[in-house]
């Protein structure tokens, strides 16, 4: 029986796909003998590698849909397909919702929404052409999913990207499947922004039932599921890998009442 899980003679495109969650993609796609590339508006110093394979780079604004457009054409010419698409580029820092300029929610919602769809269209674009149709996957988040308090575009922006992703695997069906991972608290190299020092990321691990925070390599895994065989019959699923959720706040109030 083959692997299900092997990619040769696969061509992969991650955008955001130079660090963080999206190299951990990039460097899993890799070892499993795909062809990848990965975008980014600055090419890194080190492209991400393994399994003996180094990812191509293509420089684009993913905010741009004529560079959008650009990126994918320059990728189906490098790569000579397009089997696997993974949207994401995304994030946003802290800002208050009160006082955020437009400019700025704008700014939050084209990179974590319309980005995504601009990446999709060109996609779709190339995988209906194909005999083996395709697979996209959109890096949502549990932002979209539940409140999102000092982020309030961005989480805003992931929940239309979940109903997005719905609409597009309905779409695009049967030859293009459509599906999105919504990731919980990952740990990548910008962790101690959002989470402080190694006592505040420890903290906030215990409060998920799992115990830790997720790694790029968690969200990598998922996406290896959901481009292979193995979800041959996944389409306008939304993943959530989130170590089990976060521990409601009034369980962790009521359990500091009992130890008084």
């Amino acid at each position: 029986m083959s692997n299900p899980l092997d990619f040769s003679a696969k061509a992969v495109l991650i955008t955001g796909g130079s660090r963080g969650i999206g190299r951990g993609i990039a460097q899993a796609f890799l070892e499993a003998g795909a062809d990848v590339a990965v975008c980014s508006r600055k090419e890194p110093e080190e492209l991400p590698s393994a399994g003996g394979k180094s990812a191509s780079f293509v420089s684009a604004d993913v905010r741009d849909a004529e560079q959008v457009e650009a990126m994918v054409n320059e990728v189906v010419e490098r790569l000579g397909r397009l089997d696997v698409l993974v949207n994401n580029a995304g994030g946003a820092p802290f800002a208050d919702a009160a006082t955020v300029s437009p400019r700025f929610s704008e700014k939050v919602i084209q990179l974590n929404l319309i980005a995504s769809l601009h990446g999709a269209q060109q996609a779709n674009r190339v995988m209906q052409r194909q005999d083996s149709g395709g697979v996209i996957i959109n890096i949502a988040s549990v932002s979209g999913v539940r409140p999102s308090p000092g982020t309030a575009a961005y989480g805003a922006a992931k929940a239309g990207l979940i109903n997005l992703t719905g609409s597009l695997a309905i779409e695009w069906g049967p030859k293009v499947r459509v599906n999105a991972v919504s990731a919980g608290m990952i740990r990548t190299e910008q962790a101690h922004l959002y989470y402080g020092d190694e006592a505040g990321i420890a903290r906030v691990a215990d409060t998920v039932p799992l115990k830790r925070l997720g790694t790029p390599g968690d969200v990598a895994g998922a996406c290896l599921y959901l481009a292979s065989p193995l979800a041959s019959y996944v389409s306008g699923a939304n993943l959530v890998l989130h170590g089990g959720g976060e521990t409601p706040a009034f369980l962790t109030a009521a359990n500091a009442n009992r130890r008084e």
